[in-house]
């Protein structure tokens, strides 16, 4: 083993005591640590005191790119300082070498599915996946929410590995509620008159509804299709008096891009519908059940004026772009087979778009829609940042941005998590290989640190196929 190996081998048995689990075992060397989550119903546990010292550190606060020569002490699930090597340590603090090592924050997922339909299971392997690869955080946009709040309450108290979930309560027209996975999401009920599924009208008492989607315990309300520009003005003013954020879609037919720029979201996903706005008014589709193809070549030629303007309403309203360009790209290589349907958009057209929202200084979070298949060793996430560096054009500090302080922001938690600073969540990732060379280096994870717990990431095995 190297030398790294073995400081790493020694960092991660000095956090023995605090792993989390359901059962210990005898040849397990993170037992003492399982043990502790059975007795602390018993009496509450002194929060562990460590400190990580020796990695350079990418904090994603937007100052310098990376320092070396400060030690993060973490207490319990949170962090405690972030301090310079030569500071005295807590006396009760434990020191873990991490030297070699490069650390940064927890990414965070900004567009997932994870009960659509429920299969809670699969949501529950899907989520170990996640942690074990870094992703300490994930931002849920719109499913069964009785499936999803259950995985999320099991989430936040550690009865499984997993990311953090927050999610959405979902919004949208009459007639979007004629698609089949609002059925399949709604079992049991009648899908437009739930709670997580609200069918809006002009009629629909607003207050009321947001109250509703609020008692769910979603973290926000995603606006998805078939309403007018009005009628999304309205919801998202009543949501914000609430103290609500909204996330909606670039298009939300018939809104247009631009105006559902105005009415001022807190974000917008899709580069891809951004497109829109540079048809002729007579060729946007109106409904979303329309998918007809979007003619490439005005978007390929460099900048495209009318989607600039929508560009420029979300950087000066602050406005975070959800882009979600892999599935993009993952349509194209399906699109290829003979005879097969053509997507909306093509993965070039959506990298120009989402490389046009960059240079326009709109903030672009990482989010991806799709996941890789249940046997691949790393989940859909980071083959979303490195297209975000290789195929847009983004340089690698500001796409880990994406996966962290934007992210966190897009997910509204910019309080507990997205950066590494004194207070927040102890949300951290180790890697051997400097990710601001090259983000394809988050694939040399050493382990996860979510909520003070450490994730080793050589425990990790994906499923058999």
């Amino acid at each position: 083993m190297t030398t790294v190996g073995n400081r790493l081998a020694g960092a991660l048995a000095a956090l023995a005591t605090t792993l989390p689990a359901a059962t210990a075992d005898a040849h397990d060397p993170f037992a003492a640590w399982h043990g502790a989550s059975a007795q602390s119903a018993a009496a509450p546990a002194e929060p562990k005191i460590l400190a990580y010292r020796g990695a350079v550190l990418f904090d994603g606060t937007g100052g310098a790119p990376s320092r070396s020569g400060l030690t993060i002490v973490t207490r319990g699930e949170r962090i405690a300082a972030v301090q310079p090597d030569s500071d005295p340590l807590p006396e009760a603090a434990e020191l873990i070498d991490v030297t070699g090592l490069y650390v940064l924050p927890g990414l965070i997922d900004t567009h997932v599915h994870l009960a659509t339909p429920p299969d809670a299971e699969a949501a529950r392997a899907q989520m170990r996946r996640w942690l074990y690869s870094g992703v300490t955080a994930v931002r849920g946009m719109a499913d069964d929410l009785r499936s999803v709040g259950e995985l999320a309450r099991q989430a936040r108290v550690g009865e499984f590995p997993s990311p953090d979930i927050y999610y959405a309560a979902l919004m949208a027209g009459e007639g979007f509620f004629k698609d089949p996975r609002t059925q399949a999401v709604s079992a049991g009920a009648v899908a437009g008159r739930t709670p997580w599924m609200q069918a809006i009208t002009a009629d629909t008492d607003l207050p009321l509804a947001v109250a509703m989607a609020r008692g769910t315990s979603a973290t926000g309300i995603k606006i998805y299709a078939d309403l007018p520009a009005d009628l999304v003005a309205r919801i998202i003013a009543e949501a914000h008096r609430q103290g609500v954020p909204v996330w909606t879609h670039a298009m939300v037919y018939p809104a247009t891009p631009e105006e559902v720029a105005v009415a001022g979201p807190d974000v917008m996903s899709h580069a891809c519908i951004l497109a829109h706005q540079g048809q002729a008014p007579g060729d946007r589709p109106v409904s979303y059940a329309s998918r007809t193809s979007i003619d490439r070549a005005p978007f390929l030629k460099g900048d495209n004026p009318a989607v600039q303007d929508v560009l420029e309403e979300m950087r000066v309203q602050d406005i975070i772009l959800d882009a979600t360009v892999r599935v993009y790209a993952e349509q194209d290589r399906a699109a290829a087979a003979p005879g097969a349907r053509q997507p909306l958009c093509s993965g070039p057209m959506v990298f120009a778009l989402t490389r046009q929202a960059y240079d326009a200084g709109v903030a672009i979070s990482a989010g991806t829609d799709g996941e890789t298949p249940d046997g691949d060793a790393w989940p859909a996430l980071i083959e979303e940042l490195e297209l975000l560096q290789n195929a847009v054009g983004i340089p690698p500090a500001d796409v880990l941005v994406a996966a962290t302080r934007t992210a966190a922001r897009a997910t509204n938690q910019t309080q507990d998590m997205g950066t590494i600073e004194t207070g927040k969540l102890a949300n951290l990732i180790f890697v051997a290989a400097d990710p601001l060379k090259d983000v394809a280096n988050l694939r040399s994870l050493r382990f996860t640190v979510k909520r003070g717990a450490a994730f080793p990431r050589a425990d990790f095995r994906p499923p058999a196929d």
